[in-house]
């Protein structure tokens, strides 16, 4: 042992520091404290036998940076004000603050860590229909999709009022509204299936449904209302008697709430009371033209000082009776012809004590906290459940048809033309089916997670466009052709309205998804900011030199896991383990990707869109594959391999275009060296043809994999309108091919003569090649294929008569 040591202390110095390297590079990967480095680092020139200067020299130092109450007096004390003093952290507003605060941070923060742990993402409970949604699905909304005429709504522009009274008494306004307030009190999981299922017949029902289960005044009122203001409305709400809207969007407050101009001014009566004088112009309302109260977001202001403070408290949300003086909901919008109440409405000098404010006193001021505190929820179940339902009657749809329309003598869905389109249509509703269950697991755990809620609103409405256009293009003629049978044009109206509401996904995808990501997710950046604006120095030391340890640990991550292709995440042994070890490399290049743009462009990050948008894509597309990598494992049906594959393939493609494309733009330094990497190393390609090819085949032939990737939806069984003629074909078609097979053997081998199948039936069954009932099921299955393809004509009154 004597020995041993002798001989350690005599190495060449080139030992030493390999041994200081090894240690560093562990340090790193472990996240281990700096302490640890500095020990062994300090240990190493003890025994290297180095000068006694450099040896205390590197004591001091590393007593500087490794002990805090040093640090933070010596080094972080000059680091806060030099930042300060140039304005190096981004300047927060107080609609951004109130953005920043509200909801929860989930597993977004895996995502951006560089570290994420698998087992935790994969592990997220999503709990299932409770007996009384599954009694709800299968009653009430079964019962409300086979009144649903989507052709006669969009003919006539109205929802019949058979229709109306029916939701209002089956309480379907009133899904997020708890029993003991009269309403469902569905989960999140319930409420979206509701939603889906609704979309699935028509997109203007499901709309109508949603809105007011989504930001309004019963979500305000559950959360903020006084009890007054709970006992009074929310039994209403429930059945419909009174009818809400909510009024936040103006001509000059879109995007930005900043530019409201709506009013609400405090001023004493002649009975001593306060009141507010209202003056509005709000626009895109939707149930405004029927609403009987509106949820207001306006600035309110006190220029006398009655409320003993300020004289302007900022957006403050209130609610006011439609049948108030001066309140205007008389016009209507046409929002692309789709036919669900959109409306403008005005107030002119309205009147109402200052107790409509929700939330009473305690809610003056505090309207944009509340607003992106329900929207940090909702906007995950409401749109991506619009998507998903629309998508899965599209890939019902879509199937069919390939199976049914035929050219050149065989289906069309054996043409790779058309398999290639429809293996995106399956693929990108499997991914957005799975990001919607992921999240409302969440919800449901209690969890408001706002970064993804914007992702999933954003892509779930990008996705269902991209869907909408595919199902287009291969149903041809028949998907452009209005009528009854069209499947398509009212989700291919209403795609665009999804993607420009509860905030459009240019903005969304640009600056909310990573602006908002990079401060709550990131797991140092929001408290260095915090801390920097408090003047907090031990608050900021800790964070900085956290953050300092974090890139260090992330740039190893990322060198050695793009070196290796992720091999050295150590995922291994189930058909997902390659894209655990992908998710894992993923996450380790985005934080540096992440850090490195903080640090170069600092407070000006937010005017760089370009780059921001891209890493939110990178963002987005980590938490689709994850959520699809869930949604697999939940379903436990191996025979779903290839959907999940072309899904994840799909997934990690996206990652690839945006993180070359951010390396492309990032500077002539990344564009030379790291983007050329990244071609050479991918970490994700397209799905090939011939992956594609087998997904198309799947949900064309396979019925339990097509019931699967459609079992939200709602499909008539009376043959009335195009989704029931094409399922009802479809199913006669699969169930004669044997049939059909059998003959066109026959004509091949010249037992029969080469002519039309139904031309030959009575020859085959002399001829003992199928059987009379055989016959006339191929017969019944051909005048339903003829008749399915049919498309919609009209005289020219019925014509004229719908415009």
């Amino acid at each position: 042992m004597i020995e041993l040591i002798y001989d350690f202390l005599y190495w060449p110095i080139y030992w030493y520091v390999i041994l200081f390297i090894s240690a560093a590079l562990l340090t790193a990967w472990f996240k281990l404290p700096l302490i640890t480095l500095s020990t062994i680092g300090i240990l190493l020139l003890w025994a290297s036998d180095v000068s006694p200067t450099i040896l205390y020299s590197t004591i001091a130092i590393a007593a500087i940076f490794s002990i805090p109450f040093i640090r933070q007096h010596l080094v972080s004390r000059i680091i806060l004000i030099v930042a300060k003093t140039l304005q190096i952290f981004p300047k927060v507003s107080k609609t951004e603050q109130a953005a920043l605060d509200a909801g929860t941070v989930w597993m977004d923060k895996e995502l951006f860590s560089g570290s994420p742990n698998i087992k935790r993402l994969m592990t997220q409970d999503i709990q299932g229909l409770t007996p009384d949604e599954q009694a709800f699905l299968s009653g009430p909304v079964t019962e409300l999709c086979h009144m649903i005429d989507d052709w006669h709504i969009q003919k006539t522009k109205k929802i019949p009022d058979d229709v109306w009274t029916f939701i209002k008494d089956n309480r379907f306004l009133g899904m997020i509204i708890p029993k003991e307030h009269g309403g469902l009190g569905l989960s999140a999981i319930g409420h979206a299936a509701v939603i889906e299922r609704i979309a699935s017949v028509s997109a203007t029902m499901a709309i109508t449904i949603m809105v007011p289960n989504s930001l309004g005044p019963a979500e305000l009122l559950l959360h903020y209302g006084t009890q007054d203001q709970k006992d009074r409305y929310l039994s209403k709400l429930a059945t419909g008697e009174e009818m809400p809207c909510f009024g936040l969007t103006e001509p000059t407050a879109g995007s930005d709430a900043g530019g409201l101009q709506s009013e609400g001014i405090v001023f004493k009566g002649d009975d001593g009371e306060l009141y507010l004088r209202f003056n509005w112009d709000k626009r895109w309302i939707t149930l405004s033209g029927i609403s009987t109260v509106i949820g207001l977001a306006f600035l309110l202001k006190d220029p006398n000082q009655l409320l003993n403070g300020a004289t302007n408290y900022g957006i403050t949300c209130a609610l006011i009776p439609t049948n108030t003086p001066g309140v205007d909901v008389s016009l209507r919008h046409d929002p692309l012809g789709v036919p669900f109440m959109n409306c403008p409405t005005k107030g002119r000098d309205v009147v109402m004590p200052l107790s409509c404010v929700i939330g009473g006193t305690a809610g003056i001021g505090n309207g944009w906290t509340m607003l992106m505190d329900c929207l940090s929820a909702g906007r995950g179940i409401s749109l991506p459940s619009l998507s998903s339902g629309g998508a899965q009657a599209l890939v019902r749809a879509s199937s069919s048809f390939g199976v049914i329309r035929q050219q050149f003598g065989m289906s069309i869905g054996q043409f790779e033309g058309i398999q290639e389109p429809l293996a995106r249509i399956v693929g990108q509703t499997f991914i957005l089916t799975a990001g919607r269950n992921y999240t409302c697991g969440a919800i449901d755990q209690g969890e408001k997670p706002s970064v993804i809620s914007a992702i999933l609103k954003c892509h779930s409405t990008e996705l269902f466009r991209k869907i909408v256009n595919d199902s287009m293009d291969i149903m041809g003629g028949a998907g452009i052709t209005q009528g009854p049978r069209n499947v398509c044009t009212s989700a291919y109206k209403a795609a665009p309205i999804g993607i420009t509401v509860e905030g459009a996904n240019i903005l969304t995808r640009t600056l909310i998804i990573f602006g908002q990501g990079a401060l709550r997710c990131h797991p140092y950046a929001y408290n260095e900011v915090a801390a920097a604006e408090a003047n907090n120095l031990k608050g900021f030391d800790r964070a900085f030199f956290g953050h300092i340890g974090h890139i260090f640990c992330n740039m190893l991550r990322a060198i050695v896991l793009t070196a290796t292709q992720g091999l050295f995440s150590t995922h291994f042994g189930t058909v997902l383990s390659p894209y655990y070890r992908r998710l894992v490399w993923t996450s380790s290049v985005f934080a540096l990707m992440a850090d490195a743009s903080m640090l170069v462009f600092g407070g000006a990050l937010k005017s760089k869109q370009k780059i921001t948008g891209r890493l939110g894509d990178v963002l987005s597309w980590m938490y689709l594959a994850t959520a699809t990598m869930v949604h697999y494992r939940s379903l436990a049906t191996p025979a779903m391999k290839p959907i999940l594959t072309w899904s994840l393939d799909y997934c990690f493609y996206n990652v690839q275009v945006a993180l070359v494309g951010f390396f492309e733009n990032f500077s002539w330094l990344t564009r030379t060296t790291l983007a050329p990497l990244f071609r050479w190393l991918p970490i994700g390609k397209y799905p090939s043809d011939a992956l594609g090819k087998k997904v198309a085949q799947l949900i064309q032939a396979d019925t339990a994999i097509r019931n699967t990737c459609t079992s939200s939806i709602f499909i008539p069984s009376n043959n009335r309108d195009g989704l029931s003629k094409l399922d009802t074909t479809y199913h006669q078609l699969i169930e004669i091919q044997p049939i059909v097979y059998a003959i066109k053997k026959s004509i091949k081998a010249k037992q029969l003569p080469k002519k039309p199948i139904v031309d030959v039936l009575d020859e085959a069954v002399i001829k003992n090649i199928c059987t009379p009932q055989d016959a006339e099921r191929v017969r019944l299955a051909e005048h339903a294929r003829l008749d399915a393809i049919q498309v919609d004509a009209f005289t020219h009154q019925d014509y004229f008569s719908q415009s």
